[in-house]
């Protein structure tokens, strides 16, 4: 008969092994905050320390209505453990009661550019990096791959994916810098965007372009039918 454990959950795992296995949607209230409390006291570990607190309040949603002063009376939880309770209660308050900030969106090369262009158009040295976008082409994160020479780069198909795949990225723009001022693109720069193309799509993951950035110029692959 199945047991009721969800799979990859080990019995006598510890609330951090379990995280790291499992993901935090694994854990029970009593083991989310026993993290948070971070070490139990000699003879009571954080999570009997935790399931008396939540005993005491009265379940998860007393906690966020406790003060510090009424966790601290738990045996084994002091005014530090306490503090981290209350913030993290309210990190978790704030993130229902406050608007999500709006993400830039990215639906030109032109808007690429003007973003990407003040932070690495002028650089005196190559850089390579991907700009990381969800299935509305808004940014999630922008991220430098390499650090090249006065004039070269280094950048492999297998970091910029890697980077998309950790971010939870649907798209991905690739840009870099010419430090010589000119924009126009190599051979190299050429057959590097078909490399990331043909891995995008093994991956399941769209190059939307590649930008390269000249001071105040800009070159975009897609828009030269070179993508």
């Amino acid at each position: 008969m199945p047991s009721g454990r969800l799979e990859g959950v080990r019995s006598g795992d510890r609330p951090r092994e379990k995280l790291d296995r499992v993901g935090a949607g694994a854990l029970g209230d009593h083991e989310l905050l026993a993290l948070v409390i971070g070490h139990g006291v000699t003879g009571r570990g954080s999570v009997s320390i935790a399931e008396h607190v939540l005993d005491s309040v009265g379940g998860l949603h007393g906690l966020v209505r406790a003060r510090p002063g009424q966790l601290t009376r738990t045996p084994g939880l002091g005014s530090v453990a306490a503090g981290r309770i209350a913030a993290a209660v309210e990190l978790g308050r704030r993130t229902l009661v406050q608007p999500a900030p709006a993400r830039r969106q990215f639906l030109t090369a032109r808007a690429v550019a003007e973003f990407l262009l003040p932070r690495y158009g002028v650089h005196p040295v190559e850089q390579f990096g991907v700009v990381l976008l969800d299935t509305r082409q808004r940014l999630i994160k922008v991220q430098v791959i390499s650090v090249g020479s006065i004039d070269a780069s280094v950048a492999h198909p297998r970091e910029v994916f890697r980077e998309a795949t950790m971010a939870g990225a649907s798209m991905v723009i690739a840009f870099h810098n010419h430090p010589s001022g000119d924009p126009s693109p190599s051979g190299e720069d050429v057959a590097l965007t078909g490399r990331l193309r043909q891995a995008g799509e093994i991956l399941g993951i769209t190059l939307l372009d590649h930008v390269i950035l000249a001071d105040t110029t800009f070159c975009s692959l897609r828009e030269s039918r070179c993508l």
